[in-house]
């Protein structure tokens, strides 16, 4: 059967090569107050657009955007490459996020700065307005929270507004973060308050020396194949299904 009347692409849309628009969707939505089209909307290559998603007119998007079912993302935002929404995000206006970065399901922001590799659980609520509501001077305030490059927010944390949380940091999972996160660290709790350093931490199976040793956290570790070796070990079979 053939969707694409269920696709809406309003004009001024500039579309990637090879980006996927699955149906329903609605592309370019103009704001409340603006005519269609009036506000450019631009989404890079290869990006994969899931049913049920709203986007606005007004923002940019880099390649390789990905977003799950029932996404909304408002007007005044700016992404990088490579960026990963999950199911049923609200991305309100203002959020400015970098690359290689996933936003898991059910997040909400608004006026967020994200950097480069980091990751958001699901459920997360980045809170933008400290006395809401009607404040004439509320985009004066504090605003969003900024997190820093690499840094990891566990699922159903809520983040107050003006936050900054570090650096390659880490925020346990349902923790309320009043204070600014200091780079490296593990905050966790109600409010959350340091718990560790991320060095510290350890790997429960024991399969790394310490978490976080590979990329984009860290270099590999070189690698050293030792001598050649003219012996070819057999190569392995399974055992026959018995029966």
């Amino acid at each position: 059967m053939d969707f694409s009347e269920f696709i809406q692409v309003s004009a001024n849309v500039e579309l990637g090569e090879r980006v996927d628009l699955q149906a329903p969707c609605i592309i370019g939505k103009a704001p409340r107050g603006r005519a269609d089209g009036e506000l450019p909307l631009s989404i890079g290559a290869d990006g994969v657009i899931r049913p049920f998603t709203t986007i606005y007119a007004g923002s940019t998007f880099g390649a390789r955007l990905q977003t799950g079912q029932c996404v909304s993302i408002r007007e005044g935002n700016l992404f990088g490459d490579d960026v990963s929404i999950g199911t049923v995000v609200r991305m309100e206006c203002g959020n400015r996020v970098g690359n290689r970065v996933r936003i898991h399901s059910s997040v909400t922001m608004e006026l967020v700065t994200i950097e480069d590799d980091v990751f958001i659980g699901p459920n997360v609520v980045f809170a933008s307005d400290p006395h809401p509501m009607n404040c004439p001077r509320y985009r004066e305030c504090k605003g969003g929270a900024v997190v820093r490059r690499l840094a990891r927010i566990g699922a159903m944390c809520m983040i107050m507004p003006g936050v900054e949380i570090g650096e390659d940091s880490m925020i346990g999972a349902g923790s309320l973060v009043v204070d600014d996160v200091p780079a490296g660290m593990v905050v966790a709790g109600h409010p959350a308050k340091v718990v560790a350093a991320v060095a510290d931490l350890e790997c429960p199976p024991g399969w790394f020396e310490h978490p976080y040793t590979w990329p984009p956290y860290a270099e590999p570790q070189p690698f050293d194949p030792g001598d050649a070796c003219d012996d070819v070990p057999p190569r392995y079979e399974p055992p026959a299904r018995r029966g």
